[in-house]
């Protein structure tokens, strides 16, 4: 029998000893991505934008894992720049990055604001490349690295009253390939998740639209029809940001019930 057979262990799926930024972890997605990987055993560097974390804080270290902060706004460049240098004062390297930090601005296409297209821009797809970009460097120095970008179903469809997010989401597919493409000589894997339609303060205004909520439901096959819950995403995040996915790189995860498989 192969020796490979033989070595595989779970522990293929343990972050011990890893370090993990998680741009905007402090709340929605975000924070369930952060607890994932704080169970399998990643210490946390988390930049945000709002202010509380006292929750975030509470649940890392109730896992026995540390947990640092830096406030901003990742769309200013020397905010990047600390985050990237407070991470590596703190813990000496940056193993895992997911960038999932978020916004989104909802308006008739026709009457869309210039400002509000940029600013969701300027989150959702620049400061992704930017920040990412900046760690690459990081990484591309120890041969080592995780990169998970945040996508989502609108990845692969769009939507009416939110063009620049659609543009974003669309683009970070391309932005994995093309990080894919260029890091993998150094040993980094870059992969994204595409999540559903979970329960966020960025899609509130869908949730409270009960007719709209009721079309997503009904185009989501799996049996529940329902959103997805927190607990959905978790899995996805610690494969991708162990070694048990070392192999895998430009691809997207879809989490979402089935939802891109459904003709519209």
């Amino acid at each position: 029998m192969s020796k490979e057979l033989t070595d595989f262990s779970l522990d293929i799926f343990s972050l011990k000893g890893k370090v993990a930024m998680i741009t905007g972890a402090n709340q929605g997605l975000g924070m369930a991505y952060a607890v994932a990987l704080a169970k399998a055993g990643a210490d946390l560097f988390i930049p945000h934008f709002t202010d509380d974390i006292s929750e975030i804080k509470t649940l890392v270290e109730s896992c026995g894992r540390k947990v640092a902060f830096l406030q901003g706004d990742l769309t200013k460049e020397d905010y990047r720049k600390a985050v990237v240098q407070a991470c590596i004062k703190e813990y000496g390297k940056i193993d895992i990055l997911i960038n999932n930090a978020g916004n989104n601005y909802f308006a008739d296409f026709l009457e869309f604001p210039d400002e509000a297209f940029q600013k969701v821009l300027d989150l959702q797809l620049c400061a992704v490349y930017y920040l990412g970009h900046d760690i690459a460097k990081e990484m591309a120095k120890r041969r080592s690295g995780k990169i998970i970008n945040i996508a989502s179903a609108l990845s692969f469809t769009a939507d009416t009253g939110c063009p620049p997010y659609v543009i974003a989401k669309h683009g970070i597919v391309g932005l994995t390939r093309s990080f894919a493409n260029e890091l993998g000589k150094y040993n980094i894997q870059v992969n994204a998740i595409a999540p559903g339609f979970f329960a966020s303060e960025v899609n509130r205004a869908v949730r409270e639209d009960k007719v709209l909520h009721k079309k997503i439901c009904d185009h989501i096959p799996l049996s529940s029809g329902e959103w997805g819950d927190l607990y959905d995403l978790m899995g996805t995040a610690v494969f991708l940001a162990s070694d048990a996915s070392n192999y895998i790189s430009g691809w997207v995860i879809n989490v979402d019930g089935g939802f891109s498989t459904v003709m519209a």
